[in-house]
């Protein structure tokens, strides 16, 4: 029969799939056939499909190599092992053990790779590979949505994994290297100020950013400006002192035009133009992030992590981590099909419209193999949209999407525009006004009522009574209204500002060659969420309503770090080099060898600095223990903590709510007469009510000072101050990082006993 396998004297051979995540390979287990479900893999008749959960297996901490390097100290600097060793991550080592013991099952002919595909993908893969000890045949699924025609189209096109060993050794490059780098920096600036401090080619110059523009912030002093508006009864116009600006600062002229009253003028000139403005690019996951903020504020984290869910949950949009703006030409004969899975939502106007009259497929903007490298820009896949199946923020960041894909295929918005200048007593007055000729791509969001994110055309700021004047036509100036304001400070960087600059951080590097290398700017689209959080985390950074604002420990860090990863340079010359390597243009090992340099000259860099790490924190208090100042932090359930930010005392105390008993009136109970009412007495002591109990603040230590194990303890309590101790029982306290830990631990135990 067909579609049924027998396997009589040998056992039947399987390939075994391993994919990134646990959903992703339900979803290919399901299009595999595979529906034997065991704990870790699914299992079918030609299939085993398994998968990691992330990264299984990391780079091993220095204690692999050297006893010595358990403990933190610049005696033991720089810490340069002649090859990185891997080890399983503890947490995931369950799911690993799974893995490994299927790579050693006899019937297992092959290995798919399908992992993300992508640099970072390609290294989870062939680390676990490597572990396991597998050196058998291995092949590479490479697809860009988890749709059923996707990944059996993907199937049929498998790719030899010997195909992407360069872009292997590249991802292995690119972790070896922070290692090097971040491990020997973090710890040099840790031990050589007594601060724990965390330095990385990504997230200081990152961090930089933001600390840079908070000085100019600090440094800024307004200066006074004038606009002025003239009143033309049926229409306004602006004066333009110069060509291109409405802002002058002469207060004569600003007197002047206070006094002028039903001035005669006349029109100087009439300019009109038809000019088109082309269709908005389709999304990639930063453009993405920098609108979902903007628009929905949405973090990057919540736009990735609701981006996640729409293609692996869902399977409605494309793979999500891309950096690229376009699709290739395969991809078009799909667009129509893509366009009737919107058939039943907000869009179903603009689908009738498109699949009648037809769309444009043939967008230079959207379409060119030419720039897409791993993925295609980031569009609806061909599956039907069930609107009542998303949650509200999925269904917003869809809407996001599927609205900008319909607005790429449609037509350009062309216009007519007319510029009247206005000449009164020397003086140029300017207004303007904008009809649309063609709308295209505007009445998709038009058609379904909502708001779009493309950026909008100036329409204009003039009445109709324009298209009835002629140059020297006479015109009366009522009156002009002028303001005076004043320039306003650079704005903090947002989750919108901040990733647009970490994309376009070349911009901030004068050497053309590495403006090139930074092409791809700080980071990658799929790590810039997870580096803003970790700012964040640190506290070198605190999210002010929608703005970034560093602390003081943050600015800090860029203060003491060396130079050279201060600045975006570090990440264009590695990134540089990295591109190469994945191409098969440069050596790995030369690459690794300029790395271990590199780390030793920034260590030694450190060592020679004569800064002294000295942050000013906000409403900071004195640490009892090493008289430092102490950084203030509040807690997820809302309590302060001040934290010594000394390594060697790294003393903490937070502050609790108490209650204090005020006394109650007293209550005497009458006994109960059979078949009447209980009669309370209530004997009150003062005419004056007082609560039953209010709340006062008590100071608790949450950790102990380093310092205090070091001390006499014959010495008198008297002569420092002795917060009470807070141990484990007493109020849930606990370290920041233990308020984290805790409460993953109580969610694991609310879940099993559910179970």
């Amino acid at each position: 029969m067909k579609g049924l396998v027998f396997c009589y004297d040998t056992p039947c051979m399987k390939k075994l799939v391993i994919a990134e995540k646990p959903s992703v390979g339900r979803e290919i287990a399901r299009n595999l056939g595979c529906f034997s479900k065991e704990k870790g893999y699914t299992e079918g008749a030609e299939y085993i499909v398994t998968w990691a959960l992330g990264h299984l297996v990391e780079l091993a901490e220095p204690q692999h190599y050297s006893e010595s390097w358990k403990r933190w100290s610049l005696k033991s600097l720089p810490m340069l092992p002649e090859h990185l060793d891997q080890v399983v991550i503890d947490e995931s080592r369950e799911q690993f053990d799974v893995i490994a013991s299927l790579l050693a099952r006899p019937d297992i002919s092959s290995v798919v790779i399908a992992t993300d595909a992508g640099r970072e993908g390609e290294l989870v893969a062939r680390w676990i590979l490597k572990m396991a000890g597998y050196e058998g045949k291995a092949e590479r699924l490479w697809i860009s949505s988890q749709t059923e025609k996707a990944i059996k189209e993907g199937f049929e096109n498998l790719h030899p994994a010997s195909d992407y060993d360069n872009l292997y050794q590249a991802a292995a490059c690119r972790a070896a290297a922070d290692w090097y780098v971040g491990m020997n920096v973090t710890r040099a600036l840790t031990c050589f100020y007594d601060a724990k401090l965390s330095s990385g080619r990504v997230q200081t110059p990152t961090l930089a950013l933001m600390t840079a523009r908070e000085d100019e912030i600090e440094a800024f002093e307004g200066k006074y400006y004038y606009t002025a508006r003239g009143d033309f009864g049926l229409f306004s116009a602006s004066y333009y002192p110069e060509e291109n600006t409405i802002r002058f600062t002469d207060d004569a002229i600003a007197e002047e035009f206070r006094e002028w009253k039903d001035r005669k003028g006349h029109v100087a000139s009439m300019v009109t133009e038809e000019k088109s403005y082309p269709v908005p690019q389709a999304y990639d996951l930063t453009e993405l992030q920098r609108d979902a903020n903007i628009m929905l504020g949405f973090s990057a984290k919540e736009t990735l992590d609701t981006l996640q869910r729409l293609y692996e949950v869902h399977k409605i949009v494309t793979y999500p981590r891309t950096d690229s703006r376009y699709i290739t030409k395969d991809i078009v004969p799909t667009l129509t099909e893509r366009i009737k899975a919107l058939s039943e939502t907000v869009f179903s106007r603009q689908v009738d419209e498109y699949l009648q009259n037809g769309y444009r497929n043939d967008n230079p903007r959207f379409v060119d193999d030419t720039l897409v490298s791993d993925h295609h820009a980031i569009i609806p896949t061909e599956e039907k949209v069930r609107m009542d199946k998303l949650s509200p923020d999925e269904a917003k960041l869809w809407q996001l999407i599927a609205l900008r894909f319909l607005e790429v295929i449609g037509e350009d918005y062309s216009y007519r525009t007319t510029v009247c200048t206005i000449d009164v007593d020397g003086k140029s007055f300017r207004t303007r006004l904008t009809l649309p000729i063609r709308k295209g791509y505007r009445s998709v969001s038009e058609s379904a009522g909502i708001k779009t994110a493309s950026e909008a055309v100036d329409d204009g700021e003039s009445s109709f009574i324009l298209t009835q004047l002629k140059e020297g036509d006479e015109v009366t100036l009522s009156q002009v209204k002028v303001r005076k304001n004043v320039t306003t400070p650079p704005e903090r960087y947002t989750d919108a500002t901040l990733l647009s600059a970490m994309e376009h951080a070349g911009r901030f590097v004068e050497d053309d060659k590495l403006k090139a290398a930074l092409g791809n700017g700080l980071g990658t689209p799929a790590t810039r969420a997870d580096m803003i959080e970790k700012l964040v985390q640190n506290r070198y950074v605190e999210r002010e309503g929608k703005y970034f604002v560093p602390t003081a420990k943050g600015r800090e860090v860029v203060r003491l770090a060396p130079e050279i990863l201060r600045s975006p340079e570090l990440t264009g010359i590695w990134e540089g080099r990295l591109e190469r390597i994945s191409k098969g243009k440069e050596d790995p090992e030369l690459f690794i060898r300029d790395i271990k340099k590199m780390a030793a000259d920034l260590v030694k860099e450190v060592e020679r600095s004569d800064k002294v790490f000295s942050p000013v924190f906000k409403d900071s208090k004195k640490c009892p223990y090493c008289g430092s100042e102490m950084m203030k932090a509040v807690d997820p359930d809302g309590a302060v903590h001040y934290i010594c930010q000394r390594l060697s005392c790294q003393y903490e105390e937070k502050e609790v709510k108490v209650r204090i008993d005020t006394g109650s009136a007293s209550v005497k109970k009458v006994q109960q007469i059979p078949g009447e009412k209980v009669k309370v007495v209530i004997n009150r002591k003062s005419a004056v009510r007082v609560p039953k109990a209010v709340y006062g603040t008590k100071t608790v230590v949450v950790r102990e000072s380093k310092k205090a194990y070091r001390r006499d303890r014959t010495i008198d309590d008297h002569r420092r101050v002795q917060p009470q101790r807070l141990f484990s029982n007493d109020f849930g306290g606990g370290t920041m990082a233990d308020f984290f830990r805790i409460s993953k631990e109580r969610q694991e135990k609310d879940r099993k006993r559910r179970k």
